[in-house]
């Protein structure tokens, strides 16, 4: 029996970072893989177009799809425009839409690979408190769940962890530094719990300037390729079908 392709659908943007970032991560999740076929489409900015994408699925004789959306939190994009642009999709396909990353312990995983990639290590724990700095949301579904993956961080051991946002909500990073500052904290980190560069993570990045440790963006780390693939295969088992429009 075949395997459903895997449609990864991306945000877009116009920082080419974020698109060759994407790219990166679905080459790394296909190549954890052999033998499933993983395809990218963004929403906006990019192409291919997810119409684009799945009508060029079809024109295939693609039956099966599994549609990933590339997202830590269900906010609008997961909860809507990805369902909306999916229900346009050829009627001949049969999509399922795959859970979104995070909350999961492979993200908070990720965060500590990429701090200490930045230059810590176990032992500093202790003594450093941390920005898990988003790019931020409205949704309060998607600060819950951000406010989530702090404290598993936390239970990791640094001393502390402090939520921030880059849009939408506070407080803003540059506010959570200055917070840890006041708690005593002897050194402070700042993690962007942010898969790819753009606008929204250079201003976390901007609100960093005060912190001892600035972390990468996710990007296509081991952790987050895996997790593609492992909600791949939830959304595999799911008998859910997207209705076509």
């Amino acid at each position: 029996m075949n395997r459903p392709v895997l449609l990864v659908v991306a945000h877009g943007s116009r920082d080419p970072r974020h698109a060759a970032t994407v790219h990166a991560l679905v080459r790394r999740a296909r190549s954890s893989r052999p033998g499933l076929r993983v395809e990218t489409a963004f929403l906006d900015f990019n192409l291919p177009s997810v119409t684009g994408a799945l009508e060029g699925l079809a024109a295939e004789g693609v039956r099966d799809v599994v549609a990933l959306p590339l997202l830590l939190t269900r906010a609008f994009h997961a909860k809507a425009d990805i369902p909306a642009v999916l229900r346009q999709a050829p009627a001949s396909l049969r999509i399922r839409q795959a859970e979104v990353l995070g909350p999961s312990p492979l993200l908070v995983s990720a965060v500590e690979r990429r701090l200490y990639e930045a230059g810590l290590g176990p032992a500093d724990k202790s003594a450093t408190g941390v920005v898990l700095a988003s790019a931020g949301s409205s949704d309060p579904e998607a600060i819950a769940a951000i406010a989530e993956t702090a404290r598993e961080l936390r239970r990791t051991g640094w001393c502390s962890v402090r939520p921030a946002f880059a849009s939408a909500s506070l407080p803003r990073t540059e506010d959570a530094v200055r917070a840890l500052r006041a708690d005593g904290v002897r050194r402070v980190a700042v993690a962007p719990y942010v898969i790819a560069p753009g606008r929204l993570p250079d201003r976390i990045a901007a609100g960093a300037a005060e912190a001892d440790v600035l972390a990468d963006v996710l990007g296509p780390s081991p952790e987050l390729a895996r997790l593609v693939v492992e909600r791949y295969d939830e959304a595999r088992i799911d008998t859910a079908l997207v209705a076509a429009g």
